[in-house]
């Protein structure tokens, strides 16, 4: 399945119309029912909740309260081999023209200190759909019209469907595994994590999924953060799926430090103990990582490139960039100081083809470390 070009399809149908894409309902004091094809409100005074029904004609309304939305009615019926017929969701930052109250996005990666932010979905059974986070990333500040780049968030898919293109491997985000696919609607370029079973709620980094699209795409630091959205894309049914708690913020300041830049308050001499043990077609590796600088190192990022043929599967203690070729591990939140004189462990799984063998090289915050 090719899911189609949501806001170009919707414009499409806007130009035929001859009517404006955000109906505004105002902001919702009590719940706000909205039936109108692109119908819109505020919620909390930062976020917009969206009916946003591009693919059919078929009535969709929405029940929005105070924290998130629920889909009371959808009546249209989309092929499970082509697009789905709506995505109703909340947001903050701009989406075609409709900016949330007071947001301060667009914001250049190069910017962004951190992004928070926690989801809480509920599920139904009988329908066909996927809940869908989406992250939407341009070259420019743009605040209209298709962006660039599209990171969507799988959190659950029922049903016969599939994220555009095709998979490119897993990858740990976060702290848990995901299938990536990666491939194009013909207007902007998507990668979609996809969890590998239903997830109800998480609070987490929306920087985590920045990063390793970096790693895949051509996405750099310059680009911008437009908007950050969570809601539903239904091909048929769908009454009951909601949005009951959303929550997002872009602080900005420096980024955290990447595997090319050393962190402040400590050096990053190091020493890497990289075992392993290996079977028919997979394997585990077990790494330490040794400081011996003089000071202590808060906040570390070891990057090292697998051999061909090797692909990571799952990680503990660490979260991994990249699921095979180059990987990034990135400190946890309770491992991330090693004293002078101190080391961390962290391990992962994986598959191979081919004859085995490790790594050759390891720098830790851009520093090459020695190997034990």
């Amino acid at each position: 399945m090719r899911r189609a070009i949501r806001a170009v399809a919707a414009a499409v149908l806007l130009a035929g119309a001859g009517v404006t894409a955000f109906v505004g309902a105002g902001p919702a004091q009590a719940d706000t029912q909205i039936c109108d094809q692109y119908g819109s409100t505020t919620i909390g005074g930062r976020y917009v909740v969206m009916n946003n029904r591009w693919g059919t004609s078929a009535q969709q309304c929405i029940n929005v309260t105070s924290t998130g939305f629920a889909i009371t009615t959808q009546n249209g019926v989309g092929s499970t081999s082509g697009a789905p017929v709506s995505y109703p969701a909340v947001y903050y930052g701009c989406h075609y023209t409709n900016c949330s109250p007071g947001t301060n996005l667009p914001m250049q990666l190069s910017s962004i200190s951190s992004a928070p932010s926690s989801i809480s979905y509920n599920y139904v059974s009988g329908a066909t759909y996927d809940a869908a986070y989406d992250i939407w990333l341009d070259p420019t500040p743009k605040r209209d019209g298709v962006n660039a780049m599209e990171i969507m968030i799988w959190f659950n898919r029922q049903g016969s469907i599939q994220p555009i293109g095709s998979v490119v491997g897993n990858a740990t985000v976060g702290g848990r595994t995901w299938q990536v696919w990666q491939g194009s609607n013909g207007s902007n370029n998507v990668v979609s994590y996809v969890a590998p079973s239903p997830l109800s709620s998480w609070s987490f980094n929306v920087l985590d999924f920045v990063n390793d699209t970096k790693t895949r795409t051509s996405v750099t630091n310059s680009w911008y953060l437009t908007s950050i959205q969570a809601g539903f894309e239904p091909w048929i049914g769908g009454a009951g799926l909601a949005v009951t708690n959303f929550s997002a913020q872009v602080n900005s300041g420096t980024p955290p430090t990447g595997p090319t830049t050393p962190p402040p308050g400590g050096s990053t001499a190091c020493r890497v103990t990289y075992g392993t043990n290996a079977w028919s077609n997979g394997f585990t590796a077990d790494v330490t990582v040794a400081n011996t600088g003089s000071s202590a190192v808060n906040g570390w990022a070891l990057a090292f490139t697998l051999p061909n043929g090797q692909a990571v599967t799952n990680s503990w203690n660490a979260t991994l960039t990249g699921s095979s070729g180059a990987v990034t591990a990135r400190n946890v939140s309770f491992n991330g100081a090693i004293p002078a004189g101190g080391s961390t462990s962290f391990g992962f799984q994986g598959t191979y083809s081919g004859t085995f063998s490790t790594p050759s090289t390891f720098t830790l915050n851009g520093t090459a470390c020695t190997r034990a």
